[in-house]
């Protein structure tokens, strides 16, 4: 969503105009659900997507015709097969897309400014789009919760914009560097925190919201753990990735998980109640940490780690 909106932005900002194609309602099996987007400029496509193949080259083909006549509407696409109006497509399902016009001016572009400073946010914020066809179009950003309504007559379509939490990685070794750009593709905010500041700061980790040099034996004084956080252990010891796992489990985190083999793991969880830890305190960690899908390299560890957190935060949203 950031790479998107910065995108509209930046081009919005040089006085570019762009049509944002948004899927506002799904019927049945489509290739994307509501909120998913694609920016179109008059050269096509700049960023984003709604699932891709005949619906999203349809949609962009209408975005260049809808940038040039200056106009925002909805249409609908069908989805099924052997239907004189589909796409071609054996989704057997329907969409609603929204066509928003953009021009590129100075009012525009203060509204994307603060939609870009939101997602950097820590905190939970909606997106407010005001669907008006062909009379225009209207954003704002609230704290509210919502989804597709109406009122006097004008639809409102709702979206979260960003979602309080964020990933604290300890540990700032080659598994991390891989994991900090596949976490930020798909939306989640990373710290990476290491004791050595060779392995906590921005020119190794670019993609990540925030470096912190902190000492694993107690980062508490340094990184506040909120219920919304993930905490991802990658330390380079074991002695480490138990201190700071001991202190992760002293709070709310939505997700722990640590690395290492089922021995390290099974000396982990005799090592907690030892320590005075409840019997069920080791439950709440993902160990050995990621999908099973025999991942061996640092990049196939950190697409093991992303898959389970992507399903994490689903189940979580949908609790």
């Amino acid at each position: 969503m950031k790479k998107l909106f910065s995108s509209i932005y930046e081009a919005v900002r040089n006085g570019e105009d762009i049509v944002m194609v948004s899927v506002i309602g799904e019927f049945g099996s489509t290739p994307r659900g509501s909120g998913a987007r694609m920016a179109v400029g008059k050269e096509g496509r700049l960023e984003g997507t709604i699932g891709g193949g005949a619906v999203e080259y349809r949609a962009t083909s209408l975005a260049v015709e809808a940038l040039g006549q200056r106009k925002s509407y909805v249409q609908g696409f069908r989805l099924r097969p052997n239907d004189i109006a589909d796409l071609g497509m054996i989704c057997g399902g329907d969409l609603d897309v929204y066509f928003q016009y953009i021009q590129g001016n100075e009012e525009n572009s203060a509204l994307l400014d603060e939609i870009v400073r939101q997602l950097e946010r820590d905190e939970d914020s909606w997106l407010i789009t005001e669907i008006r066809g062909e009379e225009g179009w209207k954003m704002t950003v609230s704290g509210e919760q919502g989804g597709l309504a109406e009122e006097h007559g004008v639809k409102y379509f709702k979206e979260p914009l960003t979602k309080a939490g964020k990933v604290c990685i300890f540990g700032g070794g080659h598994i991390s560097q891989k994991l900090v750009p596949v976490l930020d593709s798909v939306g989640f905010r990373c710290f990476v925190i290491d004791d050595k500041p060779e392995f906590a700061n921005k020119e190794l980790f670019p993609k990540a919201d925030k470096t912190v040099v902190a000492d694993f034996s107690d980062f508490g004084g340094a990184v506040e753990i909120s219920p919304a956080d993930y905490v991802v252990i990658l330390t380079r010891g074991h002695k480490n990735d138990y201190d700071v796992l001991a202190q992760a489990l002293r709070t709310d985190a939505c997700y722990i998980g640590l690395v290492g083999s089922r021995t390290k793991i099974g000396k982990t969880r005799e090592r907690l109640k030892g320590d005075g830890f409840p019997d069920d305190a080791f439950d709440r960690v993902h160990a050995p940490i990621g999908t099973e899908i025999k991942a061996e390299t640092p990049e196939e560890i950190a697409i093991s780690i992303a898959g389970e957190m992507i399903k994490v935060r689903a189940e979580l949203r949908d609790a």
